[in-house]
């Protein structure tokens, strides 16, 4: 295992570091378990009376993106002070002293292992090979940044991603609950949903791919090593691919929605609020 230059002359460094990464998967993989098999089935019945009059099978969605919300709001909420204020990791993108991103992306982990275990365990309710995959290319790039400390800043880049995964959630709730496709928290969402998804997924795609050309050839990316190139790329390419995928779909569902608006024929009060008979 190679030590990452912030780290060298360290004695007990890596001990301590990779003691607070394993205890952090693990804190976050059992708290996002409670999460799911307990808190969100109590706290949803509570805040929300049609969550009762859900199917099994939708309750076990239901929760699942329950967590996904928090897990989204708490790993893209720490991304984003990390992408502004974490002087390491900017002034050197590949090698920079990667303490708080490595720690949210000990966060990002334990959630993303908890998913998978919910998945398998749920196949036939909300089994999905997209995500699988999408998880596993996550992981398999995130271990490089949690183990050596490497590329932490382009790790915390996806990771602004997570920041449309509530407005995808709230468009899920808002069906589940029968809210006509027209009230206006479901145009309102799905407007707000394809600009955030747009922004974050799509739009950093120009940049990232330039900056990693931009690197080609340097020192500091020769010092990651083929095995960690390699992954940079591919795990980047295979997320990014699906992204654009989800992107043409929420398009055209938007779009959709835009053109049935402007044909409807009916008073400019008519987008109210929908809810659950």
């Amino acid at each position: 295992m190679s030590i990452p230059k912030c780290l060298e002359d360290k004695p007990g460094t890596m001990d301590t570091n990779t003691s607070v990464v394993i205890s952090t998967v693990l804190v976050s993989f059992c708290a996002f378990q409670l999460l799911f098999h307990f808190v969100s089935h109590w706290f949803s019945a509570r805040v929300s009376p049609g969550f009762k009059r859900l199917s099994f099978e939708k309750k076990i969605e239901w929760n699942s993106r329950v967590v996904s919300t928090l897990h989204s709001l708490v790993v893209g909420g720490f991304s984003v002070y990390n992408y502004f204020f974490d002087e390491a990791t900017i002034r050197d993108p590949l090698w920079g002293d990667p303490s708080l991103v490595r720690l949210n992306v000990a966060i990002a982990s334990g959630y993303l292992i908890s998913d998978l275990l919910i998945l398998v365990l749920y196949w036939r309710v909300i089994g999905d090979k997209y995500f699988v995959i999408h998880h596993c290319a996550s992981l398999f790039a995130f271990h490089f940044i949690l183990r050596d400390g490497k590329l932490a800043y382009i790790g915390n880049f996806r990771l602004l991603a997570e920041l449309s995964s509530p407005f995808v959630n709230q468009r899920w709730f808002l069906e589940a609950l029968r809210y006509p496709k027209f009230s206006r928290a479901n145009v309102v969402n799905g407007i707000l949903m394809t600009v955030v998804f747009f922004v974050v997924r799509i739009a950093t795609i120009p940049p990232l791919y330039s900056f990693m050309y931009s690197t080609f050839g340097t020192e500091p990316y020769e010092r990651l090593g083929r095995e960690v190139q390699c992954t940079w790329l591919v795990s980047c390419a295979v997320l990014d691919v699906m992204n654009i995928m989800w992107m043409v779909k929420i398009s055209k569902g938007c779009l959709k929605v835009i053109s049935l608006l402007r044909q409807e024929e009916k008073p400019r009060g008519s987008l109210q609020n929908g809810k659950l008979d």
